[in-house]
């Protein structure tokens, strides 16, 4: 080969431009990045398997509680012990590698449990929304092709009556107050010390994995399928997110210490953080912050069947907790608490909240300061398909500077992950300060929809997932989100964000929550209307037309929008609105016109 053939191809014209503009933007990142804060993702006990990481924080530090349930201490070396006994029961019945495993149960020590036990198998982990109703659950059994599900006892009913229609062969079923201690130190939520309920055809999965001896199991691929999370979204049918444990554990590794106060260099020898988790954990959120951060970092994780004020207090407070993940409303609904006063909350050092609903306002972020001692700040963006941790914004609150800027302030990637603004149209790369699709490569991507190659050609381009939401970089380098596309307005040919509009609204002090959605306008093009509902003391005072008065002092007028008062909002099982169902109504009211 001579000189001039074994010399590299010249990179296309967009490969460079593409280069630059990552050295440019890296080059604003180092002069903003959080001090102490680490530049790469910190794995404790190196890229292995979520599995090992368990076994070796069993083998260091046995007796440290890996969870708590209601005052029911579950020790690392015992978790290691029935995940492994877990794995050989499912494997007694004829489950193996690449076998999905439906999940259907609540927040409990089983669910770590399982979940632990399907990955050390090397089986398939397939979360199912215990809210789901039947045609659903067929839907999302038969799409993933499970042969196994572990089911809550009051749920089983429901489940044999669609069995016969999927491809379940192996039912266990498992109640939601079975590890519960006979003294909780924790108010219990009504129904959950339900007595258990035997079910025929069902093997009592405790029981069973208590009498099922450990085998010899073999390595587990890291870039094996190990998850299918079903997109949750607010319109059409889920799709199943394809994951690995790789995905898994860079997850933990870019995200964890980047949440603050955590010492890279001593994370070998395991965390002394107190977590506390009531998000669901077959949500993919409530999956990092439930099941594999505590244990990726050796912590400890106080865990709640769900939300209830009372109880989330009393657990902080005796358990001195000092990392939680809220959604504002819970925030805000904590601070208004008649038993506030009962309660120390002050343990508590680091808590990411999401904005769904409600936003951070200042006057918010000024309370929870008052009452903790701590900041409360936007956790991150991301979604399913990048097993949602890949922005952070620890250290951006200096004199709310994160507030000030466009909705929604979600920081900066975290290491290991970039993010590009391309053109919806054509995919071109747009420059810092403009609006455009927020397309992301990540370790964690997932390898694409289960059984979907025809959605996958629309979302990949070159290792590029194309997300389909709008975002922008500020002049600085940190990444606003805007919103989605589909949720983008034109009003008189201009671009209204959905987004915006809601974290405007939520300044006012007789909102307590609103989501904005459009309607055809043959003036306007579209005209945005948002559903509002209003804080019970100003329900008696606050009309749309006071509403609408103030919005024209506080936006645009082409943003402002038409109101509707509502006693309610439809929410998923996440707690996001389902737009999808306003959006309905607007749609059947223009048709009856």
């Amino acid at each position: 080969m001579d000189r001039e053939q074994s010399n590299p191809p010249a990179l296309p014209d967009a490969s460079v431009e593409e280069a630059q503009f990552f050295e440019d933007l890296e080059a604003r990142h180092r002069r903003i990045w959080p001090a102490g804060l680490p530049t790469a993702p910190v794995y404790p006990h190196g890229e292995v398997a979520l599995g090992d990481y368990l076994r070796a924080w069993a083998r260091r530090r046995p007796a440290h509680p890996a969870l708590i349930y209601y005052g029911t201490e579950v020790g690392y070396a015992e978790l290691d012990d029935l995940s492994e006994r877990c794995a050989a029961l499912l494997a007694s019945h004829g489950i193996g590698a690449g076998d999905r495993v439906a999940v259907m149960i609540g927040n409990c020590p089983q669910f770590h449990v399982v979940f632990y036990g399907i990955l050390k198998l090397g089986a398939v982990y397939v979360p199912v929304n215990p809210l789901f109703k039947e045609e659903e659950l067929r839907y999302e059994l038969n799409d993933s092709g499970a042969t196994a599900i572990v089911v809550l006892d009051q749920l089983a009913g429901m489940l044999m009556a669609v069995k016969s229609q999927t491809r379940i062969r192996t039912v266990f079923t498992t109640s939601q107050g079975e590890m519960l201690p006979a003294q909780p130190t924790v108010p219990l939520p009504p129904g959950l010390d339900a007595p258990p309920r035997r079910i025929d055809g069902a093997t009592d999965l405790m029981p069973a994995i208590r009498a099922t001896a450990p085998i010899a199991l073999p390595p587990v691929d890291l870039d094996a399928l190990a998850a299918l999370n079903y997109t949750g979204g607010t319109t059409g049918m889920p799709k199943g997110c394809m994951h690995t444990q790789r995905d898994m554990v860079y997850t933990a590794a870019a995200s964890y210490a980047l949440t603050g106060g955590v010492d890279a260099a001593r994370m070998a020898e395991g965390s002394d953080d107190v977590m506390l988790n009531f998000l669901p954990m077959f949500w993919i959120a409530g999956e990092n912050l439930g099941l594999i951060y505590p244990i990726f970092s050796g912590a400890t994780v106080v865990v709640l069947a769900r939300w209830d004020p009372v109880a989330v207090m009393a657990a902080i407070d005796r358990y001195r907790v000092n990392r939680t993940f809220v959604v504002v409303d819970n925030a805000v609904e904590l601070m208004n608490h008649p038993e506030l006063p009962r309660y120390d909350l002050r343990s508590l050092r680091h808590t990411r909240a999401a904005s769904f609903i409600r936003k951070i306002t200042p006057d918010i972020r000024r309370r929870w300061f008052e009452l903790t001692g701590s900041v409360l700040a936007e956790g991150a963006w991301g979604m399913t398909e990048t097993h949602t941790s890949d922005t952070f914004t620890t250290g951006m609150q200096d004199d709310d500077m994160d507030l000030r800027g466009r909705p929604v302030f979600v920081g900066l990637p975290v290491p290991g992950t970039r993010i590009k603004i391309c053109d919806f149209e054509t995919g071109a790369l747009l420059p810092i300060g403009a609006e455009g699709e927020i397309v992301v490569s990540t370790p964690s991507l997932f390898k694409g929809y289960w059984g979907r190659p025809d959605v996958d050609a629309e979302v990949f381009r070159d290792g590029w997932f194309r997300t389909g939401d709008i975002g922008a970089y500020d002049e600085d380098g940190y990444l606003h989100f805007l919103g989605r596309r589909k949720e983008m307005l034109k009003v008189r040919g201009m671009s209204v964000f959905p987004s915006e509009l809601e974290v405007l609204l939520s300044r006012h002090p007789a909102v307590l929550g609103s989501a904005v959605v459009g309607r055809p306008d043959p003036d306007k093009g579209q005209m945005p209307v948002a559903f509002i509902r209003l804080r019970p003391e100003h329900a008696a005072t606050v009309d749309a037309d006071t509403l609408h008065a103030w919005c024209r002092e506080q936006m645009a007028v082409y943003k402002v929008p038409e109101i509707r008062i509502v006693d309610e909002l439809p929410l998923t099982a996440t707690g996001k609105v389902r737009k999808v169902e306003l959006q309905a109504q607007l749609e059947a009211e223009q048709g009856q016109q």
